[in-house]
């Protein structure tokens, strides 16, 4: 064991290498300083699954001289970390590759996403992403969409952005109707359906789901249809135009969308307001 002896004030500053004056008077964080870390946790509070490498991103106009590992230190000052969650154990096993796309609009991934209003009606979203410039495509919300519906959502969107090449999708009934088959067909797009059971081989859609219901679903109490239409349009709007994304560089997917047309010379028109009627 430890014994506990008794130390001087100037013996153990010298031992430690600190003058008593710092000692008695630890540094008092400047007016910048502390107008940033009120800054940190006014931004935390709203976007509550955000590290501190996102918290620097969107700081990152305001403060253009402060680095990240400032931010880091404020950041843990507050106490702000993100708690993780744990996830379950699944077996391995074999996985297919999944390639990345090299153009926009070369791949849509689609999914479905459920959650329900405050009377317990339940409620279905349908996400569409473009893997490649991660813009989230539309998000449509309703109580339910069949094929039909997932067809017409999307001559909606290709209204402004031009059918894509690929669709990506699992093995939903939505995604194996006859009108999904032909409306694939009609415009001779390929569909690609992942294997049952194995979600990661839509792995783009799946990842944009999970930041879909921690930001958006998991902080919101809808009480009418109405206002889960416009809270999750809300969102949408500020994923693709604010959010930064860590695969486009850390900047917003539609700021990456823009550098990229206005690199290749495509003006194409980007993404759709995305309608719900």
């Amino acid at each position: 064991m430890l014994e506990l002896t008794t130390v001087s004030e100037r013996r153990a500053c010298r031992l430690a290498g600190l003058s008593r004056d710092s000692f008695r008077h630890p540094p008092e964080p400047t007016a910048a300083t502390q107008a940033l870390s009120a800054r940190i946790i006014e931004l935390a509070q709203v976007r509550r699954r955000f590290g501190y490498r996102r918290l620097h991103d969107l700081l990152r106009p305001e403060f253009p001289n402060v680095n990240h590992k400032k931010i880091y230190r404020l950041y843990r000052e507050a106490k702000l970390a993100v708690r993780r969650r744990s996830k379950a154990r699944l077996p391995a096993g074999e996985r297919q590759r999944l390639c990345p796309a090299t153009v926009p609009n070369k791949v849509w991934s689609m999914d479905f996403v459920s959650d329900a209003l405050a009377s317990g009606r339940r409620i279905k979203c349908l996400t569409v992403a473009d893997d490649f410039t991660h813009e989230s495509v539309d998000i449509a919300v309703d109580h339910g969409i069949g094929g039909a519906y997932v067809v017409r959502l999307l001559d909606q969107a290709a209204c402004f952005r031009g059918y894509p090449q690929v669709v990506r999708t699992d093995n939903g009934p939505e995604f194996t109707s006859r009108a999904f088959m032909a409306w694939t067909q009609r415009h001779g797009i390929e569909h690609r359906l992942i294997e049952p059971g194995k979600p990661m081989q839509n792995g783009y859609i799946e990842s944009f789901n999970g930041k879909f219901r921690d930001e958006c679903l998991n902080e919101h109490w809808f009480t009418s249809l109405a206002q889960a239409r416009e809270v999750i349009a809300d969102w949408r709007r500020d994923y693709n135009e604010v959010r930064p994304h860590s695969s486009c560089g850390r900047i917003p997917p539609a700021q990456f969308a823009a550098n990229h047309r206005a690199q290749t010379g495509n003006n194409a028109v980007p993404s759709n307001p995305g309608l719900y009627q």
